[in-house]
């Protein structure tokens, strides 16, 4: 078990790391955002919304709502969403101190991935997606993103998705851009396969969807 439950956790679904990755990760405990761990993901965030004042809503709005909403409107956004739950993504914790974050849900919940002609869904499996990690700098390549992707797998499998999937770069063919670390926050395909991960669609070379089967 990732954490004991105290009274503000019950309502919280318990995370379990994956068998293959608790021993590798023990140093990590994995928690849903709900509203009373909010003042940690905002510290982990920064007053940036950890990049351009993004908040993790890029997915989740057309592009004119992103701009209209600047980084207090998507900040805004994100608490109510974590106010009115379900949880919009998991928090990493090492030593108590909050050092990681994916964002994770339902397919539908994320209208960038729905419109985009690079991601069209294959079938109608009411998958789960995982869109993006940040990892705050002084605690990157240090096994944080692992530890986060097993909890997800965990996490999703319990909340009954029948499947996962990734939308990550695929390093090997992608061009200097889109290998920049800042345009890697939705993993790669090599990181995803790992894991378990297989691509089920690829419309770019370096863009490939992929897909882990739960349960």
């Amino acid at each position: 078990i990732l954490h004991d439950k105290t009274r503000s956790e019950r309502r919280q679904p318990i995370l379990r790391y994956h068998r293959f990755m608790r021993s590798a990760y023990g140093d990590y405990t994995i928690h849903p955002l709900g509203p009373e761990r909010w003042a940690d993901f905002e510290n982990l965030f920064g007053p940036s919304g950890a990049y351009s004042g993004c908040w993790c809503m890029w997915w989740r709005l057309t592009g004119k709502e992103f701009s209209a909403n600047g980084n207090s409107g998507n900040k805004a956004a994100v608490k109510a969403i974590t106010e009115q739950g379900p949880a919009p993504g998991l928090l990493a914790y090492r030593d108590g101190a909050p050092v990681g974050w994916l964002s994770l849900g339902p397919r539908p919940d994320f209208g960038r991935i729905e419109r985009s002609p690079l991601f069209k869904a294959g079938d109608a499996t009411p998958v789960w997606s995982i869109v993006c990690f940040f990892i705050h700098r002084e605690n990157r390549r240090q096994g944080v993103a692992s530890a986060l992707l097993a909890a997800a797998i965990d996490y999703a499998g319990e909340q009954g998705a029948p499947a996962l999937e990734a939308y990550p770069i695929d390093v090997a063919k992608a061009n200097e851009s889109q290998k920049a670390d800042a345009n890697l926050f939705t993993g790669t395909a090599d990181f995803f396969a790992h894991a378990g991960f297989e691509v089920v669609q690829r419309t770019k070379p370096a863009r490939p969807m992929m897909r882990l089967k739960l349960g």
